[in-house]
């Protein structure tokens, strides 16, 4: 039974992940909570899971002409240094610390995306 709930885990977290929503608000909480696995593996299965699927999300935006390319090192050296800085530091946090600040990503992503719907609407309904 375990190894369905990991596979339709596995293709919630594609598919979203596919969209661009984040395949992890998914993926982490589903190893978490209904699997028991470790904080640090679920965020670590995430990293691995996210790699192939960034690859091939970039491979198809520059094939579609989506990419720009001009000032992309700007981006690309600070993400992955703190990519780095980051990942280190939650190897060393206490699990119900990493779950808790995870927690509240969730949340802010949450409110972040219920603004921005509320400001949709308003925009609707201005129309």
């Amino acid at each position: 039974m375990a190894f369905i709930i990991y596979l339709v885990a596995g293709v919630l977290a594609g598919l979203l992940g596919g969209m661009g929503m984040g395949g992890g608000t998914v993926l982490i909480p589903v190893l978490t909570i209904f699997l028991g696995v470790s904080q640090h593996v679920a965020q670590a299965t995430n990293v691995i899971a996210f790699l192939p699927m960034a690859a091939f999300a970039l491979a198809e935006h520059k094939k579609k002409g989506y990419l720009r390319t001009d000032g992309l090192w700007w981006v690309i050296v600070p993400a992955l240094a703190s990519a780095v800085v980051f990942s280190i530091a939650a190897a060393f946090l206490d699990a119900s610390l990493l779950r808790r600040l995870f927690g509240a990503f969730l949340i802010a992503l949450a409110i972040k995306g219920i603004l921005s719907l509320a400001e949709e609407i308003k925009k609707n309904k201005r129309r």
